[in-house]
């Protein structure tokens, strides 16, 4: 995972984070820490979540290191000879 994927994820946790404190107590975290929902600063970190979203769906269509590391073993191995 490169760095801007880490640093996406991270505030992509934020803004989930958010979003529940929103849900659950209605109270936005961010709005309260950089002055309210019309805030520049508050407008500048929403975007940054909204973009940081985008940049982690391209993690669902990335196939785990596992699956490929286990793929390539499959196609390493020689099929057994038939019989004929």
């Amino acid at each position: 995972m490169s760095g801007i994927q880490r640093a996406a994820l991270v505030l992509t946790i934020i803004g989930a984070l958010n979003w529940g404190l929103i849900g659950f107590f209605q109270f936005d975290l961010v709005a309260a820490i950089f002055g309210g929902q019309d805030a520049a600063l508050s407008r500048l970190i929403y975007g940054l979540v909204g973009i940081a979203g985008l940049i982690n769906l391209g993690l669902l269509f990335k196939p785990s290191e596992e699956v490929s590391r286990k793929t390539r073993k499959e196609n390493d191995v020689d099929p057994q000879p038939t019989i004929s």
